[in-house]
């Protein structure tokens, strides 16, 4: 049985060709219409990935994005005919893990949609949480407490941390980071290892430095370090 696509997409000739092309595919798809409808399809259909539509009657797609963000690490593609880089941008940063252009060739939204399938989990699912001293990471609720204060990171951030958080005291090099965490089919720079690192310090900034700390170890990588 192939794996779940979820369609949200008001116009129905647009949704037909991507789920006959989708079908073909391999994949199992489900269709909504309007951001009401898709909330209710997302909770009852379990999708193993959501091809999100921004402009939607009701409910928009950034709306229904940050809806999804919020209970789960499904991936979502978004799809729209806004190209503006700063729209895009927007969407990637509310935990989008891809951003397709209309008008797009329907085999193209295929082979990014296996390409996002195949991609490592972000690493957002753990049971149970743990304690750094006054640091605490709830692997299951997906969030991380500094002095009983829930702190706040883009999706991606708080990937890359739970992912050294679970292997504390153990160095990776940014090449394991962008493999384990942005995914094989990654095409950025690894510079984009050492801007989410400086994101997270900036978060933990008042985590005491004899608890813990994410450590640069030159010409090794980061490490998060724990001490107590």
């Amino acid at each position: 049985m192939g794996k779940k696509i979820l369609i949200v997409e008001d116009e129905p000739a647009i949704s037909r060709v991507l789920q006959a092309y989708l079908s073909k595919a391999g994949y199992q798809v489900e269709a909504a219409f309007d951001g009401e409808e898709a909330l209710r399809q997302f909770t009852s259909a379990q999708p193993d990935l959501v091809l999100l539509d921004v402009m939607l009657p009701g409910t928009d797609g950034w709306s229904i994005l940050q809806y999804i963000r919020r209970r789960s690490s499904c991936p979502v593609i978004m799809l729209t005919a806004l190209g503006e880089t700063k729209q895009k941008l927007a969407g990637l940063n509310l935990g989008a893990d891809d951003y397709i252009t209309k008008p797009f060739n329907a085999e193209e939204v295929v082979a990014r949609v296996n390409a996002v399938l195949r991609r490592p989990p972000q690493l957002l699912e753990h049971d149970g949480s743990r304690q750094y001293g006054s640091l605490k990471i709830d692997f299951a609720a997906h969030t991380v407490s500094l002095h009983g204060t829930e702190l706040s990171f883009i999706p991606r951030d708080l990937a890359l941390l739970l992912f050294l958080a679970r292997h504390p005291n153990q160095a990776f090099r940014r090449e394991q980071l962008i493999e384990e965490v942005w995914g094989l089919d990654y095409e950025g720079s690894d510079r984009a290892v050492d801007l989410a690192i400086k994101r997270i310090r900036k978060a933990l900034r008042h985590w005491p430095k004899n608890e813990g700390e994410v450590k640069t170890l030159r010409g090794v990588g980061y490490q998060f370090c724990v001490y107590r």
